[in-house]
């Protein structure tokens, strides 16, 4: 009889495999569509723009046939992949027809949680951090980061009604599942919500899920 492989190494064996698949899909320029089960229901459908040890990027499209932002996520989390996305005949000619061209931003670092936020923070004064660790479901928190830590970094968050708020919050790298950022939703929140104020107080946790 064989012996069990421990579990630990099939996840890992099977993050192996979608790393190699991704790989060829940005060296390809594939559309590609992507779940993350554990994490939500919905699935991902994008160009893959960048490679990283721990995280990859993905110039998403939106099932309105339109530019959804970038969106940097963990290798791990992907539970299923297609690659070409097997709808992918009618998006590109819907793309080509509506003149839709996906930014592919090259200069992402993407091998930690530190690399990540920092690109997202040089790419864009708005981002979206999603978290893994209140609870079962993903959390989503929308803001600008106002400083760097060892651990992590400061952000002062905008409110679901586009408000910035005056304490900032603080997000440890350990528990970021994804940064996005350019998506039509925090734009629109970045432009309703204005110029923010300058006088925030201390970080307290986190403070408006998205």
């Amino acid at each position: 009889m064989g012996t069990k492989r421990p579990m630990g190494q099939v996840i890992e064996m099977k993050a192996q495999g979608t790393r190699a698949r991704l790989r060829e899909a940005y060296e390809r320029g594939t559309l590609v569509r992507l779940w993350r089960g554990s994490l939500e229901g919905g699935s991902f459908t994008g160009y893959v723009a960048g490679i990283g040890r721990e995280y990859f990027l993905i110039a998403a499209i939106g099932d309105y046939i339109g530019f959804d932002g970038w969106y940097a996520l963990r290798h791990r989390d992907v539970t299923e992949l297609e690659a070409p996305d097997k709808n992918h005949a009618f998006i590109e000619k819907a793309m080509a027809l509506k003149g839709v061209v996906p930014v592919l931003p090259r200069d992402w670092s993407l091998d930690d949680a530190e690399a990540l936020a920092r690109s997202a923070q040089a790419a864009n004064g708005v981002i979206a951090v999603h978290v893994d660790t209140e609870g079962e479901a993903e959390m989503c928190y929308v803001g600008r980061v106002l400083a760097f830590e060892p651990d992590g970094f400061v952000m002062q968050e905008i409110t679901p009604d586009a408000e910035w708020l005056r304490e900032s919050s603080f997000f440890g790298y350990d528990e970021i599942s994804a940064i996005a950022v350019k998506s039509p939703y925090n734009d629109a929140l970045e432009m309703v919500a204005g110029v923010p104020s300058e006088d925030v107080l201390p970080a307290r946790g986190h403070g408006a899920k998205h």
